[in-house]
């Protein structure tokens, strides 16, 4: 009797802790989904204006490419030249959220100087609206990291020095 006894206790405990652990886990899966979620693990990518695929990996590859070009595009070098920079390879990194209706926000920049940490802001902000990113079939935020690399070149030589050498040969 006092078997049966024991062996009912445990089974209710038993149920009990398993019954509790079960709604945490629930609980823990609808905070997941009201978080943002990284573009690498997203279960269905944002889509960027005139990107189409059948696969995620297709509207991944899309979207990496259409961004590249963007900020290629609209990155003002002219301002960059502007600050006498000495010749190298500069890089900002850049992180931004796609929000639950597809906006741009939370753009943040890092950089060695802060004028190329503004303009990767500007321009990474100026991103075109899409539609959003979905993780178990709800829209959530998407987290996105975008190096920006360029080269920044020696200035070219005048070619009057040139022309000088030329008339003191002569």
């Amino acid at each position: 009797m006092i078997k049966k006894i024991i062996f009912l206790l445990s089974i209710t405990f038993a149920s009990i802790t398993f019954a509790q652990e079960n709604t945490n886990a629930k609980d823990s899966e609808s905070e997941m989904i009201k978080a943002d979620v990284a573009f690498a693990v997203i279960d269905n990518v944002p889509v960027y204006p005139g990107c189409d695929g059948n696969s995620n990996e297709e509207l991944k590859k899309c979207m990496s490419d259409k961004i590249t070009e963007f900020v290629k595009k609209h990155f003002d070098m002219k301002k960059i030249d502007a600050m006498n920079l000495p010749p190298r390879i500069y890089r900002s990194a850049v992180q931004f959220k796609i929000d639950k209706q597809g906006n741009i926000v939370d753009v943040r920049a890092r950089a060695d100087y802060p004028e190329i940490e503004q303009e990767a802001v500007r321009v990474v902000s100026n991103l075109p609206r899409m539609k959003p990113g979905k993780q178990r079939g709800q829209e959530v935020g998407v987290l996105y990291s975008l190096p920006i690399i360029f080269k920044v070149e020696p200035p070219k030589r005048v070619e009057k020095k040139v022309k000088n050498k030329k008339q003191k040969a002569n």
